[in-house]
């Protein structure tokens, strides 16, 4: 199973997303979606699994996902600072007990295990900060343990 992974839209899906996650057996948006139609172009590409950014209003997500592939549990979550995590993402981990955290909201890639969790934020696929480019991720599980692959997202 191949997960694609993207974050910050805001409203735009640059073509070059479509051949990045081309194959990929469902994707999970990270928040800062922009209009609903986001969504519905992800989903031409696999199944959408989204949750709500700081900058989504009048749109129906849930603000945290848990979900379950191969035995893994992956939180989707859109702010998460790694170093010192909300008392209300704490509780969430607690409950939970993920294995992988997909987060967005910094527009930069980010890849690091802490504490027995894999964190994982695919940078934004439209608005890049911090020197990155515009990216996305994809998570493979079709080896022995897990794979990452940050895809670059050239116009």
């Amino acid at each position: 199973m191949k997960l694609g992974l993207i974050s910050d839209t805001h409203g735009q899906v640059p073509n070059t997303v479509h051949a990045a996650l081309a194959g990929v057996d469902c994707i999970l948006h990270a928040g800062d979606v922009g209009p609903m139609d986001v969504v519905t172009e992800l989903e031409a590409i696999a199944p959408v699994h989204a949750v709500l950014g700081n900058t989504d209003y009048g749109i129906q997500l849930p603000e945290t996902r848990l979900e379950k592939f191969e035995e893994i549990k992956i939180i989707i979550h859109h702010i998460v600072d790694v170093d010192f995590p909300s008392q209300k993402v704490r509780a969430i981990f607690n409950s939970d007990q993920p294995d992988i955290v997909v987060f967005g909201h910094t527009h930069v890639p980010f890849d690091d295990h802490r504490s027995g969790i894999w964190y994982i934020n695919p940078g934004s696929a439209s608005q890049p900060r911090n020197n990155s480019s515009a990216s996305v991720a994809i998570l493979d599980f079709s080896h022995a343990s897990p794979t990452l692959q940050f895809i670059e997202l050239t116009t």
